[in-house]
């Protein structure tokens, strides 16, 4: 296990050394609802980041992480995680000298995108592998107006202490979900729901989200999320946990190529913050995206760097 960890790590390290800067693609981060999207072919999605979130007793951050996107074809991704975890635990007023903040690795995350259907401008619709053109249909370069995905995802606990000691929960669990993604008019929605499957130490859930956003012309979108995780079963006893918040933020490219992006979100609980049901009072996100790969649009659609449309 811990060798196939270390493979995954070195062969994305090594890509992101090996392919020149492109232009930039979608993604998840800042916002924890994934879309259909993916880098493109040949191109790595490099997402450098600080995420935390906090309630009255205690708080869960990733300080930093590091999520990376690797596209085979236009329409698969592979991923790699690995988060810096710290867990902190304040003190009470039943035990004042209860608190304590403790750190090490998180789980790492393997994944896999498949986004098998699309729908493009002109009722043109296209299954994985196969198009049908009809007349009056745009370029099948177009921006799908409607696309839909499978994005099985498989977090493993590393060859570390972090779970004796409490900075995170035992592996493995795997997230089943499938995402959506439509254009309407000026604004883009995206959606996602799946089931995770956890172990003997951790219940299963449910997970869904929902995005709604407009992307402007210098470069910047902005966003607004409601994402609800909620426990399925219950073990030992223990009241079931649900993490449900809503938030706001956006990408902003920098630069003249445009083959760097800065990630902000904030968000808040819109359910009641109760200790026993873990629901965090806040969460945030603040980080990088950095995109490499050959001198070609990233996506369906995209201009090359530097050059204009027809």
């Amino acid at each position: 296990m811990r060798s196939l960890h270390l493979l995954a790590l070195a062969t994305m390290i090594a890509l992101a050394f090996l392919a020149p800067l492109a232009c930039a693609g979608q993604g998840a981060p800042p916002f924890r609802t994934e879309d259909p999207e993916t880098p493109g072919n040949r191109h790595l999605e490099i997402n450098f980041g600080a995420a935390g979130s906090r309630n009255p007793s205690d708080g869960d951050y990733d300080l930093p992480s590091l999520d990376l996107a690797y596209g085979l074809g236009s329409r698969m991704q592979l991923k790699y995680e690995l988060p810096l975890a710290v867990a902190e635990t304040r003190p009470t007023a039943d035990d004042p000298t209860a608190g304590r903040v403790i750190g090490g690795l998180g789980h790492s995350v393997l994944g896999a995108k498949l986004r098998f259907y699309q729908r493009l401008p002109g009722n043109s619709w296209i299954w994985h592998g196969r198009s049908e053109k009809r007349e009056g249909a745009e370029s099948p370069e177009e921006e799908p107006s409607f696309a839909a995905s499978i994005f099985p995802r498989l977090s493993l606990d590393n060859p570390t202490r972090s779970v004796a000691r409490g900075v995170i929960e035992r592996g493995p669990n795997l997230l089943l979900p499938v995402e959506v993604s439509a254009r309407m008019g000026p604004l883009h929605l995206n959606g996602e729901a799946g089931y995770q499957f956890g172990n003997r130490d951790v219940p299963q859930s449910w997970v869904r989200g929902l995005m709604i956003g407009h992307d402007f012309r210098d470069g910047t979108q902005l966003d607004a999320e409601i994402y609800d995780r909620q426990d399925a079963n219950r073990i030992d006893g223990l009241p079931k946990r649900r993490d449900a918040t809503a938030e706001l933020g956006g990408r902003q490219t920098l630069g003249r190529h445009k083959r760097v992006l800065l990630l902000l979100m904030g968000g808040r609980s819109f359910q009641t913050v109760a200790v026993e049901r873990s629901q965090p009072s806040w969460i945030a996100y603040v980080g990088l995206r950095f995109i490499l790969g050959p001198e070609e649009a990233v996506s369906e659609g995209k201009a090359e760097p530097g050059k204009k449309e027809d």
